[in-house]
């Protein structure tokens, strides 16, 4: 998979991607102002060029309370993320051309506020998914909320996902309409942070050697 020419089709407004990435927006956004006054924590796993995550801090009154981690393999799109958070004058974010599935690049930063999980669950086992959402407890605080997708084409795992965060102690804030034609979730976690095991492998995508 070409992934730096995968994000093509978010420039096309009329296309599912372009869709799914105003409403993961509009979550962010409210995510960020739901948060308390002070310093936020944000994490971004297999972030791409940190468009679910840039554009809405670029204006936002709280964006100098933002420490962001954007954790992308494909160096250009890290790159594009990296030029994007200069040029909007973000400080606070970094961006980290690395293997997203290792905890290790998150334990300096966990638990955070706002953790993105976004175009991880389409490509990963169900086995990995669940996994994810397991150490979500480690990656997340306390009424921290964590934003992830997944496609809804049979056999929709939507309704398992959400099992799988409840069952953990997080609460669903909000889940897309399922003819929406994509599946955006926020969860908030009500539990105790566990602490975050580092040298693990959350997943790995499907194909990948």
């Amino acid at each position: 998979m070409d992934w730096h020419g995968w994000h093509a089709d978010y420039d096309r407004p009329d296309s599912v991607l372009a869709l799914r990435l105003r409403a993961v927006r509009a979550r962010v956004r409210a995510a960020v102002e739901d948060s308390p006054p002070g310093p936020l924590r944000v994490l971004s796993l297999c972030a791409g060029q940190g468009r679910d995550l840039l554009e809405v801090l670029a204006d936002h009154p709280r964006r100098h309370d933002v420490r962001a981690r954007l954790v992308e393999l494909d160096p250009r799109n890290a790159a594009i993320a990296e030029a994007s958070a200069r040029a909007a004058g973000l400080d606070g974010v970094e961006v980290l051309t690395a293997d997203a599935a290792l905890t290790d690049h998150y334990a300096d930063l966990a638990p955070a506020d706002l953790v993105l999980v976004c175009g991880v669950f389409g490509n990963i086992t169900d086995e990995d998914i669940e996994r994810t959402v397991d150490h979500c407890a480690a990656l997340c605080r306390t009424g921290g909320t964590v934003i992830w997708t997944r496609h809804r084409d049979a056999p929709d795992l939507v309704p398992a996902i959400c099992e799988w965060f409840e069952e953990r102690g997080f609460e669903r804030l909000w889940l897309s309409a399922p003819d929406a034609g994509y599946g955006v979730g926020a969860h908030r976690y009500l539990g105790r942070p566990r602490p975050l095991a580092t040298g693990v492998r959350l997943f790995t995508f499907v194909g990948e050697p």
